[in-house]
């Protein structure tokens, strides 16, 4: 079954904030999560103080960079960073509209994963709210290739994710992670995996101004000789890093602005990749249709949807 596939829509019950550390930047940042209204989605402002500098709903088409993180927005003074681990606890428990207010250029980091937005969302409590929510439904094959790696979208009768790595070192090698998204096999096999990298890589992106709050607080950290430097080694053993991997494929899909119906699978894969196939699939509008319950009770299985006719979702074709 795909995440909560509920019949309405959904907002939090309550303000809820939290602080911490920009991964890239090394700058204290805030964002504190507000009840928002049925229809207006995910929606992302940047704040300096009391002042407004950008606002970007969290959907493909505001999309910027993607290169390390997934970015909304494309100008330095009013773009929001590293969107993904927030983006995935969001669509993992099935929150539909939220105004996520943000004191600063990026989220932070936390501990690399998305267990402290789980754990946030689930304090302040989920609220049912009186519209329909709307899916998109996978109904053909959709596929894009870069070199060796590839990304696809496969009709299914749920919500799943099948993500694949290979990676030329002997603590990773190749990796597979797969299985039906609920909110409980979120929390439970993917949320806590950590962001990784290579201490080889370290110099390189401090000296692009990158990485700057990255440490062992909030990284998984591979020596040279192919071993994890931190202390607490590995979370859920050697695959903490295809788990982590999948966490970011499903805050990168979250920019569809909606639930899907579907499969994807990658191999090879990343934030890029991720995106591009995202774009691949909503500019092919044979590909998909969008549907809501076609029953008035709050749940709905798979199979109880109809299509709808959506004109406000043409912008995830601009």
């Amino acid at each position: 079954m795909a995440v909560g596939l509920l019949g309405f829509q959904t907002t939090i019950a309550g303000d809820v904030t939290l602080s911490g550390t920009g991964v890239h930047s090394g700058s204290p940042v805030s964002i504190t999560f507000h009840p928002a209204e049925a229809g207006t989605g995910i929606l992302f402002q940047r704040f300096d103080g009391e002042e407004l500098l950008g606002e970007y709903r969290a959907v493909s088409s505001e999309v910027g960079n993607t290169d390390l993180c997934t970015v909304l927005g494309t100008h330095p003074a009013r773009m929001i960073a590293t969107v993904e681990h927030v983006m995935a606890a969001l669509y993992a428990s099935g929150i539909d509209n939220v105004i996520v207010e943000v004191q600063g250029a990026e989220m932070p980091i936390m501990d690399g994963s998305s267990a402290a937005f789980i754990e946030a969302i689930e304090q302040t409590g989920v609220k049912t709210l009186g519209a329909k929510r709307r899916y998109i439904r996978v109904i053909k094959p959709v596929r894009i290739e870069a070199g060796s790696s590839y990304a696809e979208f496969l009709p299914y009768d749920g919500t799943r994710f099948e993500v694949e790595i290979d990676f030329d070192t002997p603590l990773i090698g190749r990796q597979k992670w797969e299985g039906d998204l609920t909110l409980a096999r979120f929390r439970d096999e993917l949320s806590r995996a950590r962001t990784f990298g290579f201490m080889r890589d370290v110099e390189r992106l401090w000296a692009a101004g990158f990485a700057l709050g990255s440490s062992l607080e909030n990284s998984v950290v591979i020596s040279d000789d192919h071993t994890v430097i931190n202390v607490e080694g590995l979370r859920y053993g050697h695959d903490e890093f295809v788990r982590h991997k999948t966490l970011d494929a499903v805050g990168d899909l979250a920019m569809a602005g909606a639930q899907f119906i579907g499969c994807y699978r990658s191999y090879r894969g990343g934030h890029k990749l991720n995106a591009n196939a995202l774009k691949a699939l909503l500019n092919d509008r044979s590909a998909y249709e969008v549907v809501e319950s076609a029953l008035s009770r709050p749940r709905a299985g798979a199979r109880d949807f109809i299509a709808v006719n959506a004109p406000e979702f043409a912008p995830w074709s601009a």
